[in-house]
């Protein structure tokens, strides 16, 4: 990143930091935007420059996952099959997880507490990533020549993989910690890898 970039991310940062405290001090519902930029001593202006809203906020993790699973995809051989490349793309969000700094694992398991609490942000977050699901569908079906609104083959196999990091993801009790949730998930990953025949995907 250049300077402009690194400032940029820093700010992003600390709305994000500064919401998740509030949100779980006080409530989701409670908190307005003008608190979280006053925590962070920003304008809401300046707040909806970084975040279309609050809800925003908590579902900005599904855009980096995505954005890290669509470049591994685009990064794979042409002529791998397609499941076997999403595994590749599931198992970057997991070296992601794995690689995370301290701050960065915290703000994670902060989250978790909040969709723990917030049956609502939930609904969201599934309405978050059938979008996700649906790009997903449209880079499968590119790398396999065929039309993503016709072709079912395309949307089994991101469905397939779909389920094996929702498993992956929340089988670990809600108070597990980051390297139990990440042990779970490549388990998960492999369990689902062995219990496909080689070659279904094509």
């Amino acid at each position: 990143m250049g300077l402009r970039e690194r400032k940029k991310e820093k700010t992003r940062l600390a709305i994000l930091d500064a919401a998740l405290e509030l949100f779980l001090e006080q409530g989701y519902e409670s908190t307005t935007v003008e608190q979280i930029a006053g925590a962070v001593d920003i304008s809401p202006r300046t707040f909806f420059r970084y975040f279309t809203s609050k809800d925003h906020l908590v579902l900005w993790f599904h855009d980096h996952g995505e954005e890290i699973m669509l470049e591994t995809l685009d990064s794979r051989p042409e002529d791998e099959p397609a499941f076997t490349s999403l595994m590749h793309a599931v198992r970057a969000v997991l070296h992601d997880i794995e690689s995370s700094t301290p701050d960065e694992t915290e703000r994670f398991l902060k989250l978790r507490r909040l969709l723990d609490d917030q049956p609502r942000l939930v609904g969201l977050s599934v309405a978050r990533g059938a979008t996700t699901e649906r790009n997903l569908v449209e880079a499968v079906a590119a790398r396999r020549g065929v039309n993503p609104d016709e072709d079912q083959l395309s949307h089994l196999i991101v469905a397939f993989a779909s389920c094996a990091m929702r498993v992956g993801f929340e089988c670990p009790r809600h108070d597990a910690t980051v390297p139990e949730i990440t042990r779970r998930m490549a388990e998960t990953i492999e369990l689902a890898e062995r219990s496909l025949r080689p070659g279904w995907d094509r």
